[in-house]
């Protein structure tokens, strides 16, 4: 696809800003590493060979009795019997010496002399899901060590395996939620903007209303009623954050209605949509990408003060707030809180250098060599 000489300038302009150059990279290796995550971070292997065949654990259920096992429930491939299993081909000796069973598959073959294919378990770089429950010998949270690279939390769960998954969800949450209010914000300061007059005062007066409701208030109401949820979560941040746009871009559009161009395409018989969106909204977009980082760490602390407050997320959910929150009350665990912090401060620079280099960008005034 050939870009357009405007956006060829802008690309240019882009790549110049080395800081916003480089913090895109680092970003895009770090979250697609994060959406890689359960390839990376799982209690589950990635692949499973057993009599020949291969199994995705990662992706598929497969029950125990799938091995050669006595149970329909989904199989546990951390404990020795279950790899026993696989490695001997289903041999029923594992449950009474899975150890030995497993010692004498690996120099010449089952217990009882039969030949098998050996069966193997490729297992992720950090064999623990963010879920996961680590045997610390019941100290948690537990300090870092070569089985935990960043230590366990209170709950014998591995941090660096929740710090991945909750770096994807705080990010995509991030992201979706500022795509959806940026979306209504422009829409609706642009026909505040455009049109003016009556529609201009009905819509201030609305917004003036709206964003007097406590939000804090209405989230804790709605999270005691309903089930916390990602969706929820969503929904409720859109539903009080959509205004942050609206003044910005009602300022651009009431300043341009009146450029000449726009009154010879109103004169050209142009529709009204078409000079908003495709004439005076480019004009606009400096000011509303200025606003953009503000408002995309601020979803990501608002979501992290939520969790850390009990009324974000449901517990189980791999969230920074919630490893925020631990830090705070188990200070004889630094690590915690070193993490916790690391990871807020790289996250949320990456995306106030790009967007700052996105902003740059469409700033005509801007050229950078």
């Amino acid at each position: 696809m050939q870009l357009s000489p405007l956006n060829q300038r802008r690309w240019r302009n882009f790549k110049a800003n080395r800081r916003a150059w480089w913090s895109l990279w680092i970003f895009l290796v770090l979250y697609g590493i994060s959406l890689c995550a359960e390839l990376i971070a799982n209690n589950r292997p990635i692949l499973v060979s057993y009599n020949g065949d291969l199994y995705s654990p990662v992706f598929r259920f497969y029950p125990e009795t799938a091995f050669g096992g006595d149970l329909r429930t989904e199989a546990k491939y951390s404990t020795v019997e279950v790899q026993c299993l696989i490695k001997a081909g289903g041999s029923e000796a594992c449950w009474d010496d899975p150890e030995g069973i497993i010692t004498e598959v690996e120099t010449r073959g089952t217990a009882d002399g039969q030949p098998v294919t050996k069966g193997w378990l490729l297992w992720p770089i950090i064999p623990y899901s963010y879920n996961t429950i680590v045997d610390t010998g019941g100290v948690a949270p537990g300090p870092p060590s070569a089985q935990n690279w960043l230590g366990t939390d209170d709950t014998s769960r591995d941090v660096l395996a929740r710090v991945i998954y909750g770096f994807r969800l705080s990010v995509s949450f991030a992201l979706l939620v500022t795509a959806l209010t940026s979306i209504i914000g422009i829409i609706a300061g642009a026909v505040q903007g455009y049109f003016g007059g009556l529609t201009d005062l009905i819509f201030q007066r609305i917004i003036e209303l709206w964003s007097s409701v406590p939000t804090l208030y209405v989230i804790i109401i709605v999270t005691a009623v309903w089930s916390k949820s990602f969706w929820l979560m969503v929904g409720l941040m859109v539903l009080f954050g959509w205004t942050g746009l609206v003044g910005v871009v009602r300022a651009e559009f009431l300043r341009a209605r009146n450029f000449e161009y726009v009154r010879a395409a109103r004169a050209l018989g142009v529709p009204d949509w078409q000079i908003m969106f495709r004439h005076v909204l480019p004009n606009a977009m400096v000011a509303t990408l200025t606003f953009l980082p503000f408002i995309i760490t601020g979803t990501i602390g608002a979501l992290a003060t939520l969790d850390y407050l009990g009324f974000g997320l449901p517990s189980s959910s791999p969230s920074l707030g919630q490893l925020s929150r631990q830090a705070q009350q188990n200070l004889q665990a630094p690590h915690l809180a070193f993490t916790a912090f690391i990871t807020f401060a790289v996250m949320l620079s990456l995306l106030v250098f790009i967007f700052e280099g996105v902003r740059d960008a469409f700033d005509p005034r801007k050229t950078f060599k």
